[in-house]
């Protein structure tokens, strides 16, 4: 029983140059540009060609930047995106954001992450716990910053007071 290609010619690879692994050119041109991309790839790591979607607005911001700065738009994509990845140890250890509070002993209200704009800037709370779960508070009155006695039964509600 024979197996096999029957009729087919087996692919032919490309003659390549001795100290190059890319093809050489049939025109029998010599192998400088293959050196210099060999060269190229050697120095840097290699590059991923990617694809993205931009905005109009980013397209044109982009565009405006690599004008200015005089090199493409690609270099300056990723001229940005080398500037968020080097971010200094010391954002992490010299940040007071991630320092603990200078009263340790402080409590604070229990829904101060969820209702912050009441308890920075007076507004009305945006949740209430009720029955052990939080909800969301119900909208505010017309007559919520005209009439005080709307406003106090409408705080009553929320604070869960009768």
């Amino acid at each position: 029983m024979k197996t096999g290609n029957k009729g087919k010619k087996a692919k032919e690879t490309p003659k390549t140059s001795a100290d190059t692994r890319y093809p050489i050119a049939k025109t029998g041109e010599p192998d400088r540009l293959n050196d210099a991309a060999l060269a190229c790839e050697l120095d840097e790591a290699p590059m991923l060609r990617t694809q993205i979607y931009l905005s109009k607005p980013e397209h044109a911001f982009i565009q405006t930047e690599a004008a200015r700065q005089g090199q493409p738009m690609a270099a300056v994509i990723r001229a940005f995106i080398d500037e968020k990845m080097d971010v200094p140890e010391s954002a992490w250890t010299d940040n007071p954001l991630l320092a603990p509070p200078a009263d340790p002993d402080f409590v604070g209200p229990e829904d101060g992450a969820i209702n912050h704009d009441h308890y920075i800037y007076g507004g009305p709370r945006k949740w209430m716990k009720r029955r052990g779960q939080w909800i969301e508070a119900p909208p505010l009155p017309e007559d919520y910053y005209t009439d005080s006695a709307s406003a106090a039964a409408y705080d009553r509600i929320t604070e869960g007071k009768k």
